[in-house]
């Protein structure tokens, strides 16, 4: 990558299709990526094993967006591997400024036990990463947020690269040129991440009843 990448060259990188990446959490030079595979999830319509909605029925977490998105990138750069450093997480802080960077945190009372966060175009969401301190909490974070997208209007949800995690859920990976075709017209959507607040946890257990 040359020059200097500000939040707003960022924003024009990512309505491209390509989005950059550290080696390291150490390292200082940014690289561009773009999959010949990229991966998404259907926006409102995320898989839920029927393990996952009994753990959900039982459990008292709560979900909240932007309310420590400082705290969810660093808990997703807080591994042994991380293509998370500095000039990327101080791009994300800005970005989350400017009201295009978003989070969405899964809290058990008070704790931050996981979590996502991502960027906001026109009607795509750009999932960068999550984590979890708890098992299933990424699994909640995802379905809290296929609910969320949906319900703001989003259509297109770009996770990068496919993995098995993202498929047992109902992640796709789709060609290339497939993903640029579908991300130009999200682009021209007016989706609104603020729009709606979340749902409880009893509202979106009625919610995935009634859309599985």
């Amino acid at each position: 990558m040359s020059g200097e990448l500000t939040a707003e060259r960022m924003l024009a990188a990512y309505a491209q299709g390509v989005f950059p990446m550290a080696e390291s959490a150490s390292a200082a030079q940014l690289y561009w990526f773009e999959p010949a595979l990229r991966g998404i999830l259907p926006v409102g319509k995320v898989h839920v094993s029927r393990s996952m909605r009994r753990f959900l029925r039982h459990c008292d977490w709560q979900a909240m967006i932007d309310r420590d998105f400082a705290g969810v990138v660093a808990g997703c750069a807080d591994r042994e591997e991380t293509w998370i450093n500095e000039p990327l997480f101080a791009l994300y802080q800005d970005l989350f400024r400017m009201g295009h960077a978003h989070s969405l945190e899964i809290r058990a009372g008070e704790e931050l036990i996981g979590g996502m966060f991502g960027l906001a175009l026109g009607g795509a969401f750009f999932a960068e990463s999550m984590f979890s301190r708890r098992t299933n909490a990424s699994k909640a974070a995802l379905i809290w947020m296929s609910s969320h997208l949906a319900r703001c209007g989003f259509t297109l949800w770009d996770t990068q690269y496919p993995n098995p995690h993202l498929a047992s859920m109902g992640g796709q990976a789709i060609p290339r040129l497939e993903y640029r075709r579908r991300l130009a017209a999200a682009l021209r959507v007016r989706a609104d991440f603020t729009a709606h607040a979340l749902p409880n946890l009893q509202a979106l257990l009625q919610e995935i009843t009634q859309t599985s």
